[in-house]
């Protein structure tokens, strides 16, 4: 008898080989689908027509609601915070139309502006009487972070400005997340979610577009010189970050508890197309005993898994991050330098989770032939998928100009081989 969606997670994420290749889509903000993309699909599977909402507005994530897993055959659902990238909640929902021509859902208080050029302009809360925090270019698909990046006098550099904010869960936020955990167990899906407070420096995260007025360090060129030039404030800061992340960690668990699987720990890039950004040294000195202390507490209080996002050539980084606690490892990409999955399965497939990895998003999936993406879709099944711990999804979100067709030989590519 073949096991349900929850019961060959279980098996795959403790390197047991499943019943058949598990397959995530939307749950978390790094292996989702661009809302245009999710409107096509609605329509290929014959389901109702109807705007769909926007979960995700930084990057134009559209929601994969129950009857869009149901005819994907997705095993794993996602939990996302009560507030999205710009500190907007996700409610009152209204319909809007993209620069594209689509209708789609945002939240009531998602309020923007168009500048001169016909650019849209988004603002933290909602409020527009700060400066924009994000720009859509009217032939953009998705919003970039604007630098708000003051002048930085290092004599008067405080930690709390980069600690704003990271602050505690509150009772709000707990209600909200046990309300979305009890919705969400079923006992026939995966359950990941992403908590939150627990990323080091990651670069989407580091201009804090929710907030309307940050301090600190918060340019992206900025934050990479700060990691060289003022390691001691920045090792200060993740000492001072993970401090409160366990603490929340402990509120989220005492309302969640075994409810959850798997929790999206960090986003950190660490990697370029050719290289990663820094050396193992100082990878192991800046970030590994931060993160280790969050994951260590994770592992010895929960049965959660954790999940660890970095994008590019990370093949030599693999063992620091194994040391570092980490049970996963996203997006497996394999176009990058050195990112051969049958090395990568060989060395790390025993104690690293490969989820991701399914799909080249820069190369067959966006300019081959359905044909090629369907080779390139099992043949990655069959080397990932050897002993299990492996997670379908593409390498990365699946954007929105990526060919429809490529998107439906991925699917049925998936369902000749489970």
């Amino acid at each position: 008898m073949t096991s349900g969606s929850r019961e060959n997670f279980i098996k795959t994420i403790n390197h047991r080989q499943p019943d058949r290749v598990v397959v995530d889509f939307g749950s978390t903000a790094v292996t989702g689908i661009h809302v245009l993309v999710v409107e096509k699909l609605r329509e290929y599977f014959g389901l109702e027509k109807r705007p769909v909402k926007v979960i995700e507005p930084y990057q134009m994530l559209g929601e994969i609601d129950g009857e869009l897993l149901s005819a994907m055959e997705i095993d794993v659902v996602g939990l996302f915070g009560r507030n999205n990238m710009f500190g907007i909640p996700n409610e009152n929902w209204k319909m809007h139309r993209t620069p594209w021509g689509q209708e789609v859902m945002f939240p009531g208080e998602f309020n923007y502006k168009y500048n001169d050029n016909g650019d849209i302009l988004i603002y933290a809360e909602g409020d527009t009487s700060y400066p924009p925090t994000a720009m859509m270019p009217k032939t953009g698909f998705f919003f970039d972070a604007l630098n708000r990046q003051k002048p930085i006098d290092d004599s008067t550099l405080k930690l709390e400005d980069n600690l704003e904010e990271f602050g505690h869960v509150s009772d709000a936020d707990l209600k909200y997340w046990k309300d979305q955990a009890d919705a969400a167990d079923t006992g026939s899906k995966a359950v990941v979610a992403s908590l939150g407070g627990t990323a080091l420096g990651d670069i989407a995260l580091v201009p804090a577009m929710q907030l309307k007025d940050p301090k600190g360090i918060r340019g992206v060129e900025e934050w990479y010189i700060s990691t060289l030039m003022r390691e001691d404030y920045v090792k200060e800061l993740y000492d001072k970050q993970t401090d409160i992340a366990i603490e929340n960690l402990k509120k989220y668990n005492a309302v969640i508890g075994d409810k959850l699987d798997v929790v999206f720990t960090c986003g950190t890039d660490f990697g370029t197309q050719n290289s990663t950004f820094c050396s193992n040294e100082t990878f192991d000195r800046v970030w590994l005993p931060y993160y280790r202390k969050v994951n260590d507490w994770i592992h010895a209080n929960t049965k959660w898994k954790t999940f660890k996002h970095s994008c590019g050539s990370v093949e030599t980084l693999m063992n620091n991050f194994i040391e570092a606690g980490f049970d996963i490892i996203n997006p497996v990409q394999i176009n990058a330098a050195g990112m051969d999955p049958v090395v990568l399965k060989k060395k790390y497939g025993d104690k690293l989770v490969f989820w991701g990895g399914g799909v080249d998003t820069q190369g067959a999936f966006a300019f081959g032939t359905p044909e090629q993406v369907k080779e390139q879709v099992k043949k990655q099944c069959e080397i990932l998928n050897n002993g299990g711990g492996f997670v379908f999804n593409t390498i990365h979100n699946i954007q929105a100009n990526v060919p429809f067709r490529n998107v439906v030989a991925m699917l049925e590519a998936l369902r000749e081989i489970r």
